[in-house]
């Protein structure tokens, strides 16, 4: 029976595993935030409303994203059911899943060693923003794994023998399909990075052979990414044109941060933040790594990709997850650096960042326990088996920590790393059911059940609330004039801010019964959010 080494390990099949468990398990285990229920809620009415070309958010126009998540999400739900949680989430998941897969091909492709690209791949499934996207059903994780498949293939149409057609093709569907997912985002902030650090690195070859290949690759990607930006502008104009105007009004006048607002990007790597830091030190890294041209190339792809961010005024910590991705492959080099040359070869100083990185994992993963228990209270005792389980894997965990630390016993203790993030995912995600909202009292079930018994319609006086509308279950009108409350009738359900009471003042015609705070906010931080708050009355003319 042969034995396993590095080199005939089934390296593909366990990423896939890795990504099975990393991505779905407990995928419903946290509620829903706003991002996720302005998308759900256009998936869900997609499959109740018909509107597929025309997407709609509580029955208005949601024209700020092209539709492709929407629709693989409204697919997954419609299979598994509208009231599925995990159904929602699911395309992102394995959206996910493939984004590690086509990580892993593109390193192949450029002359990396498979144990290698197997371990760099483990450390972007493991790093806290990819992980947070593909468990949460936002749209850049989407726009982002077409784009590096866009890349993989683009790399294959460049260094194939033939004029390749195939290669060009499915390239430019993926670039398509990412344009199809968030528009521009990731062109900007992933495939023009890609291109120029491709070019500086290991040079665009024979350009003019190519041309037809090139002329394939954009036509297809354009016509594939644009058409339904040009239909719904063609036949429903005044509403995407009032959308459009609003959305890129944001890059430069909403949420604006500084330039050097980036400058911590390594830090949304997560568990993997100090290796992640020090893989950035060229000058320190250069004649050490097994592959410099690579690196070379991974390098200047996430710095081009931080630099470009931080030119645009509008910034959001989330804007960062394409840089999350070639930044795996400059963590990985510099963890394959240590693990070379820890024993023999390491100073004391270069021990230091080593050390501090593990003795920080392991003091987190005793203090877990603890913590766990202090925040969310006797509560936790729901799920005491869990508890105990979850209590008993990290301190085993940190144990291991100090012994891989004592033998020197590097290569365990960064597999350690990444299992110490699986072991939260299966054992620590289950709690976050405690601190649901939906626990609060009175809760959404609690108004459908008054609404029943005084056989009333709801309506919302304060605004839209993405995640009330999404756990509701169906539109919630909005009534914000005086011609929209008389148009309510005689009677009627509806929800005002407590803080707002100019909308309180707007039905002096109306005697407002009072029946309750609706309270969105987790459990643990009830009242701490305004905006996830409203006062349900029952609205009868005077």
């Amino acid at each position: 029976m042969p034995k396993y080494n590095s080199r005939n390990l089934p390296y593909l099949p366990l990423l896939i595993l890795f990504g099975l468990l990393l991505f779905l398990v407990n995928l419903d285990a946290l509620f829903v935030n706003i991002m996720e229920a302005r998308n759900f809620i256009a998936a869900r009415e997609m499959l109740t409303h018909g509107n597929w070309i025309f997407t709609t958010m509580n029955e208005l126009p949601r024209y700020e994203k092209p539709p492709l998540p929407t629709w693989l999400t409204a697919i997954s739900a419609g299979l598994l059911g509208l009231e599925n949680l995990f159904a929602y989430r699911l395309p992102a998941a394995l959206t996910s899943i493939f984004l590690v897969v086509i990580f892993y091909k593109l390193q192949l492709r450029l002359n990396i060693k498979k144990s290698f690209a197997f371990g760099s791949s483990l450390i972007l499934m493991t790093s806290f923003y990819i992980l947070f996207s593909g468990r949460d059903g936002q749209w850049d994780i989407f726009t982002h794994s077409f784009m590096v498949a866009c890349c993989y293939f683009f790399v294959l149409m460049l260094t194939s023998e033939k004029n390749n057609i195939l290669h060009a093709l499915v390239a430019g569907l993926f670039f398509g399909a990412s344009l199809m997912s968030k528009g521009p985002v990731s062109l900007y902030a992933l495939f023009l990075p890609f291109l120029i650090s491709y070019g500086v690195i290991y040079k665009f070859k024979q350009p003019g052979g190519k041309w037809k290949l090139y002329l394939i690759f954009i036509l297809t990607g354009l016509i594939s990414g644009s058409w339904w930006t040009v239909y719904v502008h063609y036949y429903d104009p005044a509403a995407f044109t009032e959308i459009a105007a609003q959305e890129s009004s944001r890059w430069f006048n909403y949420n604006v941060r500084p330039i050097w607002y980036y400058w911590s990007f390594f830090t949304q790597s997560g568990i993997w933040t100090i290796p992640a830091l020090l893989g950035l030190f060229y000058w320190y890294l250069k004649g050490k790594v097994s592959n410099l041209k690579a690196y070379k190339f991974y390098l200047l792809w996430t710095l081009i990709s931080v630099i470009l961010l931080s030119i645009i005024p509008e910034k959001k910590s989330r804007y960062l997850l394409p840089v999350l991705i070639p930044l795996a492959v400059t963590t990985a080099f510099y963890v394959e650096v240590v693990i070379k040359n820890f024993k023999l070869n390491f100073s004391k100083l270069e021990r230091f960042p080593v050390y501090l990185n593990f003795i920080l994992l392991a003091l987190i993963a005793f203090a877990a326990p603890a913590i766990l228990y202090y925040t969310l209270g006797e509560v936790i005792l729901e799920k005491s088996v869990v508890f105990a389980s979850f209590s008993l894997g990290m301190i085993a965990l940190g144990a291991l920590f100090i012994y891989g630390m004592i033998k020197s016993k590097i290569r365990l203790l960064f597999c350690l790393q990444a299992t110490m993030i699986l072991l939260i995912i299966l054992l620590g995600f289950p709690f976050t059911r405690l601190i649901d909202p939906a626990r609060n009292t009175p809760n959404i079930s609690n108004l459908k059940d008054i609404q029943a018994k005084e056989n009333v319609k709801l309506y919302d006086a304060t605004g839209m609330l993405p995640e009330l509308i999404w756990e509701y279950g169906k539109p919630i009108p909005i009534i914000d004039s005086p011609e929209d409350i008389s148009m309510a009738g005689e009677k009627f359900g509806v929800l005002i801010a407590n803080d707002d009471k100019d909308r309180k003042e707007a039905f002096k015609n109306y005697k407002l019964e009072f029946r309750g705070t609706l309270d969105l906010n987790p459990t643990i931080s009830k009242g701490s959010n305004s905006r996830l708050m409203r006062d349900f009355y029952i609205a009868r003319k005077k």
